[in-house]
């Protein structure tokens, strides 16, 4: 599985095009708001003949999800996510307005929910959906056991972990989530954030070690 990654947005949001042999391809997490973003975006897969297949969200705060609608007008492929993020797509107007940025556009539906456990195909590859909930009460990582790759949104991060103080979000849920889903990996998994750089399950095991007390 090769993995292309495009920092996107005010936020820095970390967008991700994976693919495989088959130049079939998802894309996880379409942070692209500007028109050069979204040409850049574009242009990569154009460029490498990929076919989308799958568009998916690790959660849907408005940084994650600013490219849905481009994706699904231009291949018209329609985002995936968890459930009880659903409610974050509305009034995505007014959620930018709050941060000082401009939106003509509504927030893109959803074509069908993620849920817990699935397996999510591209290719000849697979990635596994995995509810982590805290950061957002329908956040997901996605998981390839066979590339040793993990995609997890922003529920961990290099050296940190994702916010709690969101609408939603709950600090002891977080926590769970990373130690009973994430921590539980292989340490030499590869760990794409959703901001930031990679790291690995060992390494956080190692800087946030208070995540395995008791």
């Amino acid at each position: 599985m090769t993995v292309k990654s495009f920092i996107f947005n005010p936020f820095q949001e970390n967008t991700y095009v994976v693919f495989d042999e088959t130049l079939q391809a998802a894309v996880i997490d379409a942070g692209c708001l500007s028109d050069s973003e979204k040409t850049q975006l574009r242009s990569f897969i154009e460029q490498n003949n990929l076919s989308i297949q799958q568009v998916i969200n690790t959660h849907l705060h408005l940084d994650h999800q600013f490219g849905n609608r481009f994706l699904f007008q231009t291949y018209n492929i329609a985002p995936q996510a968890g459930i009880e993020d659903e409610f974050l797509l509305q009034n995505i107007a007014a959620q930018m307005r709050y941060f000082g940025l401009l939106c003509n556009e509504e927030a893109q539906m959803l074509g069908a929910y993620i849920a817990d456990n699935q397996i999510i195909k591209f290719g000849n590859s697979e990635l596994k959906a995995i509810h982590v909930p805290g950061h957002s009460p329908g956040s997901m990582a996605f998981y390839s056991a066979k590339d040793g790759i993990l995609f997890s949104g922003d529920v961990l991060f290099n050296g940190s972990i994702g916010r709690s103080d969101l609408q939603k979000g709950d600090f002891a849920t977080l926590i769970n989530s990373i130690k009973q889903r994430l921590l539980c990996l292989p340490d030499s998994t590869l760990v794409y954030c959703g901001h930031g750089r990679n790291t690995t399950i060992g390494e956080e095991k190692r800087s946030n070690s208070f995540l395995l007390a008791n």
